[in-house]
């Protein structure tokens, strides 16, 4: 019935056509890779960036890319800067106090590296006296924060880009972030080489929410219930899974896509 449901209103949400919000404006980070982020010719590119790209065209509406730092991503979006974020926002109960979400469109773990050999283990106890380094404002912040802030030096910096220079010039012991954003983004480039994961995979709903989701303001109803239909349709339609496979070797959105 859920199943159906969905479907239904995919298709009477569609039937509208490109009338109602044919022009998208879309907030972004950049500055998160391989979400997001800004190539050298200066266009965005990313799986956030093409997934927000695939949703407007389902939609038949004009998109517009906006770059916005990710203290001001939420307020920009209140003050009408842009109509919806998709920059790997993680659904958390703080956050639907603000803004409205649309399901999940992937979720990834958090994880810590440390310096390769560092043998640090994620308890209080081995944590005690540490400095970690995580992007402000983040849910990776919220749990190291709220779990060992007792026993951590809690380093907080604007860009996880800001993070990883700090922790190769030595003025970090940790990093904690995505799982799929530091591999990418930091282990498996040069500047990286020298770090590793430490310790488990850490996917509380409490602290990390339940995925990635697209905000919008919360009077945006109709907005929203159009995005929703559009991403519905490229998750069965095989557009989901094409920008997947051009970015990651496993299924980004953890769980089957549903048929």
């Amino acid at each position: 019935m859920k199943r159906l449901t969905t479907a239904l209103l995919a298709a009477l949400v569609l039937a509208a056509g490109p009338a109602f919000a044919d022009k998208v404006k879309i907030g972004i980070e950049a500055a998160y890779p391989p979400f997001s982020a800004v190539s050298a010719d200066g266009t965005f590119v990313g799986f956030d960036v093409d997934i927000a790209n695939a949703l407007c065209e389902e939609m038949s509406a004009e998109c517009t890319l906006v770059q916005q730092d990710w203290d001001g991503i939420i307020p920009a979006l209140l003050a009408r800067k842009y109509d919806a974020i998709v920059a790997s926002m993680s659904i958390t109960e703080e956050r639907k106090k603000k803004v409205a979400f649309s399901a999940k469109y992937y979720n990834t773990p958090a994880k810590f590296a440390q310096k390769k050999g560092a043998g640090i283990t994620i308890d209080a106890a081995g944590l005690a006296g540490k400095t970690v380094g995580v992007q402000r404002a983040t849910t990776h912040d919220n749990f190291i924060t709220e779990v060992f802030g007792d026993d951590v030096e809690i380093k907080r910096y604007a860009s996880q880009d800001e993070a990883y220079l700090d922790a190769v010039a030595g003025r970090l012991d940790l990093l904690l972030a995505d799982s799929v954003a530091m591999a990418d983004g930091f282990l498996a480039t040069d500047q990286g080489k020298d770090w590793e994961f430490i310790g488990p995979d850490f996917t509380e709903v409490k602290y990390f929410g339940e995925g990635a989701g697209i905000a919008v303001r919360k009077d945006d109803t109709e907005l929203l219930a159009r995005l929703e239909a559009a991403l519905d349709a490229i998750l069965r339609n095989g557009v989901y899974k094409a920008i997947n496979d051009k970015y990651f070797d496993f299924n980004v959105y953890g769980e089957p896509l549903p048929q």
